[in-house]
């Protein structure tokens, strides 16, 4: 993990006891005021962090697109790791106060390079939700479910007609489609009745993600903006 992720973990991790110990202080609160301070039915948020994993080792020419031994030499580039800057969308619903389901489409905002190739990487999933607790402004998520990863490839072309004009033209080459396992662990912080923050730490496992970077397993981390709408 590069030290973003790894700040946004030590975050985390020292929520979930700030959390513990602000629901052992307000034991004693009345059931009207906890009720109010409770999650709501739905959230919405928008979200921003990094997902990280590693290159694969492998090889693309720049001449035929074709799988080579990475070398500077021969015009073999090396295809990178997952070290990207990941934006996405997050909604969910609560059955009661502490069930609920919901679903999360995490995404690169801005194409990278995949050796001579761009790229643009997508993460989906749809998860149950388990809110173990939820006091005084500060709601513990966990979640869990399944989903899809999805790697779309393109390649990018500039021709000129002499020096008088250049233009540049991508066309898409492909994509590839994989079956995800996702957990992830968040802790919201409400700054107004409705509008909370949450950081969280994401983990997928996606099968068959050797195909185009070193493991299986990603690890993201990020921090949500969203609006509560209504409690329970």
């Amino acid at each position: 993990m590069n030290r973003i992720s790894l700040y946004l973990l030590l975050m985390l991790l020292c929520s979930v006891p700030l959390a513990l110990a602000q629901h052992g202080s307000s034991s004693s609160s009345s059931s009207s005021s906890s009720n109010s301070s409770g999650p709501g039915p739905y959230n919405f948020a928008l979200g921003f962090g990094t997902a990280q994993d590693t290159s694969n080792g492998e090889g693309i020419s720049s001449i035929d697109l074709s799988s080579c031994t990475p070398s500077p030499l021969s015009g073999c580039e090396e295809t990178p790791g997952l070290h990207r800057m990941m934006m996405g969308f997050d909604g969910d619903g609560m059955l009661n106060k502490r069930f609920g389901f919901g679903g999360e489409l995490v995404f690169q905002p801005a194409k990278g390079n995949y050796g001579p190739l761009l790229y643009r990487q997508m993460f989906y999933d749809f998860n149950g939700l388990y809110v173990p607790y939820s006091r005084n402004r500060v709601t513990l998520r966990v979640e869990a479910g399944i989903g899809g990863a999805h790697s779309g490839f393109s390649y990018s072309e500039t021709s000129c007609a002499g020096t008088a004009v250049c233009s540049t033209e991508s066309e898409s080459i492909g994509s590839a489609n994989h079956f995800q396992e996702h957990a992830s662990l968040g802790v919201q912080f409400y700054v107004t009745h409705s509008i909370f923050v949450r950081p969280q730490f994401d983990f997928r496992n996606v099968n068959g993600f050797t195909d185009q970077f070193g493991r299986d397993t990603v690890w993201q981390g990020g921090v949500w903006l969203g609006y509560n709408f209504g409690t329970f």
